[in-house]
């Protein structure tokens, strides 16, 4: 698996440390999600962003478990 950008992982932790109730371990959700709280325009970006985000609120809830 490649490594993930440094950007993405600062915006994704800055979102995930503003916003935590409007993420989950869903895609799709997240995506909506990045779009509607950034002004990120770019597709790629914005999936890797939710991609990061997810993968890391999947690993959290494991932890719980």
């Amino acid at each position: 698996m490649p490594v993930r950008p440094a950007y993405v992982k600062k915006v994704g932790d800055m979102l995930l440390e503003r916003y935590p109730e409007a993420f989950s371990d869903d895609f799709d959700r997240n995506k909506e999600s990045v779009s509607k709280l950034t002004n990120i325009t770019s597709k790629d970006v914005r999936n890797r962003v939710a991609g990061y985000i997810a993968r890391n609120e999947g690993k959290r809830k494991q932890e719980e478990v």
